[in-house]
């Protein structure tokens, strides 16, 4: 499918958070900070944090026009929160960044211009175009099965179909058909851009990840729900 220019671009950056009270703030202030190639808008999305996230964005609300603070006062999981923040986005190119500091903000400036461009209309951060980094064995292995099972249904060459770092047009968000609420929106995403016709750009980015010890909330089960909702999206067909 043909990119098209983006014209009077702004930048929708969605950012769900789950008790990231030690980070979250250092994310906000980077993505606020940073430089970008267009405006750009940060639309946070609590979902439901239990420990002391809410008073670290009660900090930030009002002080900056650019910043949006949703609070959704029961945990529903990262793939409602980022329904929620697609749904309020008012740019033209919309981004999504986690709130746990294992992608630097200021990597999204280059993710954003080939969409600004008009060179593509979707682009993946992968940590994984460049080789593993530090990535751990398990987490590795699993990511490179499920990118693996994406390959295969959708005829595709992704190198890590779980990045947080999906950034594409906000009308092709908006036309997704989203009904995951858990870390399986990753595979959804993924699914209905594909069977759209939308080819997936992919530029490297580096990455810190973090242990579960450290805050990491995925687990080895979402992978089976990850693959399910793959084979029910290939079945399904473009929607």
């Amino acid at each position: 499918m043909l990119a098209l220019p983006v014209p009077a671009a702004l930048i929708s950056i969605v950012v769900p958070v789950y008790n990231e009270e030690a980070t979250v703030g250092l994310v906000i202030d980077s993505l606020l900070r940073m430089p970008l190639p267009a405006p750009r808008e940060v639309i946070v999305i609590n979902d439901g944090s239990r420990d002391g996230t809410r008073s670290a964005l009660d900090a930030l609300d009002g002080r900056h026009r650019e910043l949006q603070i949703v609070h959704v006062q029961q945990n529903r999981g990262k793939g409602h929160a980022v329904r929620v923040g697609f749904g309020r986005a008012t740019g033209t190119v919309t981004a999504i960044q986690d709130a746990d500091l294992e992608l630097d903000p200021a990597q999204l400036a280059g993710l954003v211009e080939p969409i600004l461009a008009g060179k593509a209309d979707v682009v993946y951060g992968s940590r994984f175009l460049q080789g593993a980094g530090a990535a751990s064995g398990i987490g590795l292995a699993g990511n490179r099965l499920l990118t693996g099972v994406t390959n295969l249904l959708f005829a595709a060459a992704l190198t890590d179909m779980e990045t947080c770092y999906k950034v594409m047009r906000t009308d092709i968000a908006r036309s997704l058909t989203l009904r995951c609420n858990r870390f399986d929106i990753e595979p959804e995403i993924t699914a209905q851009l594909l069977l759209r016709g939308h080819r997936i750009v992919e530029m490297p980015v580096r990455f810190t990840p973090r242990t579960k010890a450290a805050g990491k909330k995925i687990r080895w089960h979402d992978g089976f729900e990850a693959v399910k909702v793959l084979v029910t999206q290939r079945l399904r067909g473009p929607s």
